[in-house]
This record gives structure tokens, C-alpha cells and sequence, in this order.
């Protein structure tokens, strides 16, 4: 379930606003220091505002990580919504959904990363939360591949349908993790095109 932080202020759209705010300085400066070695103190400066403004939004620090966590899952979601339809059972609609998750990454790249290096830090009753919803996420790219197998695109079994389902995702996440090596061998679009090749060459040689 998700987890409420509570708020002092009873306004949503400014504790919506405010937290938006928050989690901008917050993803900037966990990039630059990491979580525990970044203040509350850093985080109202970087958000705009003094420290006893930052906790009429939040409880403690780790309320700030988890709300970067949220936040960035639920964006990656609905943009993924938006541009995979899990009912389109073809190659086709295979590549275009490896196309636009990878695009989602690369513009997401920041955030990516500092949610993967510190969400260790979350509470034990936030970890699974947050975890679930990647799962969630891994679940839309096995539907497409379902429907693949479905309409007879190609064959795989019900274990290896989770696994590349998987591998999917980690390889857009890589363009994020490896940047500081991949981005100087190709672009985004030069990286989506050989990634998709490999992923669907592997397919092939199995069918054979």
C-alpha cells in the first residue's frame, strides 16, 4: 500500500506544489552527494524555501527519498501508459513499446539514476512498496509479449516471457546506469536500434 506522509497544511494543490519543488532540489542534490550525506537544511534551500517550511510537507528526511521514488515510478508508469498498448500482439508493437520506454528513460535519466542508487535507503515498509511498482512496470512489456505469443509472433515459454520482459527493462535502464561510457558510443536512437535488434535477433534464434 502506498505509504501517506503526512502534511501540517491541509491545501493539496500546495502540497502538491511544494512537493514537486522538494523532489526537483532533492533528485539535483542525491545526485551530487547521495542521500545520507545530503541535509534537510540542503533540501529547503534547494527547494526554495526555509527548512521549517520543509517540514510542514514531511516528517523526516527519508520522507523526501520516498517521495522521489514515488514520484518518478508513477512518471515512468503514466508515461508508459500513454505509449505501449499492451493489446498490440505484433513485432511491430513490440519494438515501438522497447522504443518509447528507452525514450522515457533517456529523458528521465537523473532521476533514474538517483532512484536506483538510493531507494536501499527506504524503510522497510517503503522498500516493497516501491519495488511492487517496478514489478508493475516489468508486467506491462510481458502482456505485449504475451499477445505476441498469442498471435503467433514467436514462441517462448511462460519463464522466458518474465525474462526477457526483464532484460527489457534493465537494458533501458542502462542508458542510465553506463551513460558516462554508452552515451560516448552512440545516441539514444542509435542505442534503441541496436539494443532491439539484439532483443529480437535472440527471439529469432530460439524459434529456429
Amino acid at each position: 500500500m502506498r505509504r501517506e506522509v503526512p502534511a501540517s497544511v491541509k491545501d493539496e494543490r500546495l502540497i502538491k506544489k511544494r512537493r514537486d519543488q522538494m523532489i526537483k532540489g532533492a533528485v539535483s542534490l542525491f545526485k551530487q552527494k547521495g542521500f545520507h550525506r545530503t541535509t534537510t537544511r540542503e533540501i529547503a534551500k534547494a527547494s526554495g524555501f526555509s527548512i521549517g517550511t520543509l517540514y510542514e510537507y514531511i516528517r523526516q528526511k527519508e520522507d523526501v527519498l520516498y517521495l522521489v521514488c514515488d514520484t518518478i515510478y508513477d512518471e515512468v508508469r503514466i508515461r508508459l501508459e500513454k505509449d505501449i498498448d499492451p493489446q498490440h500482439g505484433t513485432v511491430e508493437g513490440l519494438e515501438h513499446a522497447i522504443a518509447n520506454y528507452f525514450r522515457v528513460i533517456d529523458d528521465m535519466q537523473d532521476e533514474v539514476l538517483v532512484m536506483y542508487q538510493e531507494a536501499k535507503s527506504l524503510s522497510k515498509d517503503a522498500l516493497p512498496y516501491v519495488l511492487q511498482k517496478e514489478v508493475e512496470m516489468v508486467g506491462m512489456f510481458e502482456r505485449v509479449i504475451d499477445n505476441c505469443i498469442v498471435n503467433k509472433a514467436f514462441q517462448l515459454s511462460d519463464s522466458e516471457k518474465k525474462l526477457l520482459a526483464h532484460n527489457i527493462f534493465v537494458q533501458g535502464q542502462m542508458w542510465a546506469f553506463r551513460r558516462w561510457a554508452l552515451q560516448r558510443l552512440c545516441t539514444i536512437e542509435e542505442y534503441i536500434a541496436s539494443q532491439t535488434v539484439l532483443i529480437l535477433n535472440g527471439i529469432r534464434i530460439q524459434d529456429q
